[in-house]
């Protein structure tokens, strides 16, 4: 696997949680699998490449490939306008974690009783849920720049989806640190769409 590949699965994993964040905002449910391929990437620690951070495979990253490929495309018909702008704060929230040691402290020291309370309940528990949610809550969700969900307010007033979207919102930054240690960065979003996309559509097909 080239650097390329491993940068597109670590961007596919910010627009998946994106995508995952708009489906909870707007409808309510995101499949479990889905939500713990995302929630168990937070835990992975000194991985032997990017796929083992979601779980081996990208199975559960397709409809981030799809997301990113439409804002890729720059396609008006397709273009999945609210995951684009999640993933695109979730990238600039990341810049700003890496200037807050502390606060990368903080959560190097709150993953390992996440961590713990997954491997007695199971990833998708809702106690798992709470405590990355409030892991976001008490940290990114302090910075200056805010991200904005936009939905159905009877969902997003559901304290589990609410604690579901912080959770997930956690898991796009870490993909999108992920990205950048791989050497991501955002102007390859706007000079290297072709060669992004050339090696994005065979990830696709599977």
């Amino acid at each position: 696997m080239n650097q390329t590949q491993e940068q597109l699965i670590a961007l596919g994993g910010v627009f998946q949680a994106a995508v995952l964040v708009d489906r909870i905002a707007r409808t309510g449910t995101a499949s479990e699998a889905d939500v713990g391929c995302m929630l168990g990437s937070l835990l992975v620690r000194d991985p032997k490449d990017t796929l083992e951070v979601f779980g081996g495979d990208d199975l559960n990253l397709r409809d981030g490939y799809r997301a990113l490929a439409s804002a890729l495309e720059r396609d008006p018909g397709s273009l999945q306008r609210e995951p684009l702008r999640y993933a695109l704060s979730m990238l600039g929230l990341e810049r700003q974690l890496a200037k807050r040691g502390d606060m990368l402290e903080t959560i190097g020291n709150r993953l390992p009783q996440i961590q713990a309370q997954a491997d007695h309940f199971g990833l998708a528990h809702e106690n798992v849920i709470a405590s990355s949610g409030a892991l976001y809550q008490d940290t990114l969700s302090t910075l200056r720049q805010r991200i904005q969900v936009h939905g159905d307010m009877r969902h997003l007033q559901q304290t589990n989806n609410a604690s579901k979207i912080r959770a997930l919102l956690l898991a796009g930054i870490r993909a999108a640190r992920l990205w950048r240690q791989l050497g991501g960065h955002r102007w390859q979003l706007v000079f290297s769409r072709r060669k992004l996309l050339r090696e994005l559509y065979p990830m696709l097909r599977g």
